[in-house]
């Protein structure tokens, strides 16, 4: 008896080892759910909320008159331009964070200002989070 309760227990403990917890938003539908829940992540790091998403984020903008913000969203300027992507791409969101944002266009590579980078969840990913906003057009 106390071999089956071992092997349960150790079968129990490499299950859940091995198995990776789902991220949030699946899909641009999902991005809802980041203002539902909005409360995990308030007064959080921004690196943790963006963990929680799966689709790209393709372009990134930020506003540094109080309130502090970026405007994430999941097509690409030309895609906008030409209202290409899915009814549910169409989505944004937006993030508030509590200090300014060192966001410098001039600095950023021509051309591609507004693309979301590593470098950039490297570079705001420990600004802490104080309010999100989804618009859904």
């Amino acid at each position: 008896m106390k071999n089956i309760i071992k092997t349960f227990a150790i079968l129990f403990l490499l299950l859940s080892y091995s198995c990776k917890a789902q991220q949030m938003v699946q899909n641009t539908k999902d991005v809802s759910k980041l203002k539902t829940d909005e409360q995990q992540f308030i007064n959080k790091p921004l690196k943790n909320l963006l963990k929680e998403i799966k689709p790209e984020i393709k372009t990134a903008d930020a506003t540094n008159d109080n309130p502090y913000y970026f405007s994430f969203k999941f097509r690409t300027l030309e895609q906008r331009k030409k209202n290409e992507g899915s009814k549910e791409d169409a989505v944004s969101l937006f993030v508030y964070v509590k200090t300014p944002i060192d966001w410098k266009y001039e600095e950023r590579p021509k051309g591609k200002e507004l693309m979301w980078t590593k470098e950039d969840v490297e570079k705001y990913g420990n600004l802490t989070v104080v309010a999100i906003k989804v618009i859904e057009h």
